[in-house]
């Protein structure tokens, strides 16, 4: 892949990934301003929609695997037996979201039940989505991303209009209401252009076990980025995982370039030459290291200025926890392209969950220990140790599998120590 083609391609996901960065930055500004608490509880429960979506996106990544390693082949048996499994899957996970809601009737967790009715319907843009990554179809998969916080938007402004005054309760059935929106024109989008066919459940056999190390795989990545949020609302209180919530939000805005990038290069990762996927990789992984760097200050200055003027008083040290979460953000823009490596072109997600489970359990055993020290601060150093030491170790295992010496990893053209294998 050229570099003026990634770029392209970066680019255009990137346009797309901000502007829906942008409209959830508003609504999390709307929210804010409710007060801490309601942060707080806006937070989690986003968070547990995040699992949601983690524990089930293998079912989308198997598409984009099938669709990048034979693009001109037609899936639309596998299709269609794929979503109507998420379906089904989505209806089950409902079902416990439920259950969650009755045995923890306070909150932030009496909202699940919202979440429970939605569960269905969540399930089809991430499931559907696999289709346009695997090939490299950026335009639709971009659209799809940037309607739901846009129909969430809308959703608020119609609660805050007709059915004031606007409190988190309301944000969050926009929430449900405007993605479960999106997600049935996404499930009209699947029928028309794909065409349905009479599920074939046999073509599920191979799926299931990767769907679930990539769900595994995901959940444990959510876990690391959340885990001392909810820490935190435990051990700090709610209004503090509020507060924290929002420096969280802000650095991972850095990591727009960096998974842009790799978005942009997901299906020639996928490739069936071991040597171009790895090149592919390595781009991903030194451009989007650089974007971070040079956006960081900007989103310091930002975010000085941002926090109390914007929000409110009650968010400056906020600016703080950035500043603390700022190292390991810059770290871990790594991890999205050596992850898109380990998953699609060796067909092995298993490696990318044992970087993230790495960086989960040292963050959760830091935060336990920092927290009571320092509050939210002590899982902002927390996290940062955890991530950096986490991405020494992934980047460590690329270079081993790939045969490639560690000067690869700046200079362009390296000589691999022998050929890279692709998996079986």
């Amino acid at each position: 892949m050229t570099p003026n083609s990634l770029a392209k391609g970066a680019a255009l996901n990137l346009v797309g990934r901000v502007c829906t960065v942008l409209a959830g930055l508003l609504l999390m500004t709307l929210v804010a301003r409710l007060g801490p608490s309601s942060q707080g509880i806006f937070a989690l429960f986003v968070a547990c929609e995040a699992g949601l979506l983690a524990l089930f996106s293998g079912f989308g990544l198997w598409l984009a695997r099938a669709h990048s390693q034979a693009p001109n082949a037609s899936w639309a048996e596998l299709h269609s037996t794929v979503v109507i499994t998420a379906l089904l899957v989505g209806a089950l996970a409902g079902l416990a979201l439920w259950s969650v809601a009755l045995l923890h009737p306070q909150a932030p967790y009496d909202r699940l039940v919202l979440l429970a009715w939605a569960a269905p319907f969540l399930l089809i843009v991430p499931t559907v989505s696999g289709v346009w990554l695997g090939r490299g179809q950026l335009l639709p998969l971009n659209g799809f991303l940037l309607a739901s916080p846009v129909v969430v938007l809308l959703g608020v402004t119609v609660c805050g209009v007709w059915w004031p005054p606007l409190d988190v309760s309301r944000v969050l059935l926009a929430w449900v209401a405007g993605k479960s929106a999106v997600g049935l024109v996404a499930l009209w989008w699947s029928y028309r252009s794909q065409g349905w066919r009479w599920p074939r459940w046999e073509l599920m056999s191979p799926a299931w076990r990767f769907a679930a190390v990539i769900g595994l795989t995901n959940v444990i990545s959510l876990l690391n980025y959340r885990v001392n949020l909810f820490l935190v609302e435990r051990l700090d209180g709610l209004a503090a995982a509020g507060i924290y919530s929002v420096a969280v939000t802000v650095a991972e805005l850095l990591w727009l370039v960096s998974s842009a990038v790799t978005t942009a290069v997901y299906g020639r990762i996928g490739a069936t030459d071991p040597t171009a996927a790895a090149s592919s990789t390595l781009q991903a992984v030194r451009w989007g290291a650089l974007g971070v760097l040079l956006a960081s200050p900007f989103l310091l200055g930002v975010s000085w200025w941002a926090f109390p003027a914007v929000l409110g008083e009650a968010y400056r040290p906020a600016w703080w926890y950035l500043l603390l979460l700022l190292p390991g953000t810059l770290a871990y823009s790594s991890a999205s392209g050596i992850s898109a490596y380990f998953t699609n072109q060796r067909g092995q997600p298993w490696l990318a969950g044992g970087i993230a489970l790495t960086s989960m359990l040292l963050n959760l055993m830091l935060s336990w220990w920092w927290i009571p020290l320092w509050g939210a601060a002590g899982a902002a150093m927390a996290t940062s140790v955890s991530y950096g030491v986490a991405i020494v170790f992934g980047l460590g295992l690329f270079l081993q599998l790939t045969r490639l010496p560690v000067r690869a990893l700046w200079l362009r053209h390296p000589q691999s120590d022998q050929p890279a294998q692709s998996a079986p």
